[in-house]
């Protein structure tokens, strides 16, 4: 059955929009374990537009689930990672220019880059995830660039305003998840879902772990966080109950 992880970047973002001190993403990480996430997701951009590196120490000492670090294929963001040990690094692309990642790392073109990576951080005995579009040609290069699991981009899916369109994405996704799982790959899905889209992708075979943010963050100035936690679990367990 597929849990949520819940990305916290954006609480993260509505502190540094004052420059103060809150809302603190260590607080907002408790509530959502509170909520019954099952871990906790930060994005280490390099610009720190919004997670700052305080955010993550103090977040490895109290996050009580999994702290997953989304981060660049960077030397300074792997050696960060060593140092602060998080359960597991999910490489993803990265734009200064972009408002929030736009796409999945292509892992085929820049395979030596990302294995090398990989590498640095299995040796440190993180759980290695590379963030990919659902595309066959980039789960063959995750295994050849020695990732742990994977997370498929849900994007397309999530933008698609056709039922027919949504329901060509959503084959996809499965069609991904079966080859990743095939390769041994562990799946993860995530980016753009929310209240009303989320069920289709939870109800796919063999996913792992949804990681949700911005629309949990939403829900939750309407109704507090622990509350937009535990209905987001609601609707992942009732839709990928066997």
């Amino acid at each position: 059955m597929a849990r949520l992880q819940v990305n916290i970047d954006h609480v993260a973002t509505v502190r540094q929009a004052r420059g103060g001190v809150e809302p603190d993403p260590v607080h907002a990480a408790v509530l959502a374990e509170l909520g019954g996430a099952s871990g906790i997701t930060i994005h280490l951009r390099e610009d720190r537009r919004h997670i700052q590196d305080r955010d993550l120490e103090l977040l490895r000492r109290t996050v009580a689930t999994r702290l997953n670090l989304e981060m660049a294929a960077t030397d300074e963001m792997v050696a960060i990672a060593c140092r602060v040990r998080p359960e597991q690094v999910t490489l993803v692309p990265e734009k200064r220019q972009e408002l929030t990642t736009e796409g999945g790392l292509d892992v085929a073109g820049n395979l030596e880059q990302v294995r090398r990576a990989a590498r640095r951080l299995r040796e440190d005995g993180r759980i290695v995830s590379l963030f990919i579009d659902p595309d066959a040609r980039q789960v063959t290069a995750a295994c050849a660039a020695g990732a742990t699991a994977v997370e498929l981009h849900t994007g397309r899916y999530a933008q698609a305003r056709q039922a027919e369109l949504a329901a060509r994405e959503l084959e996809d996704l499965r069609r991904a998840a079966e080859a990743a799982r095939a390769a041994a790959l562990v799946v993860h899905a995530g980016h753009g879902l929310n209240y009303q889209n989320t069920a289709a992708v939870a109800a796919l075979p063999g996913l792992e772990d949804l990681n949700i943010g911005h629309s949990v963050v939403a829900r939750a100035v309407l109704v507090g966080l622990e509350r937009a936690v535990r209905e987001m679990v609601e609707i992942i367990a009732a839709a990928s109950r066997p």
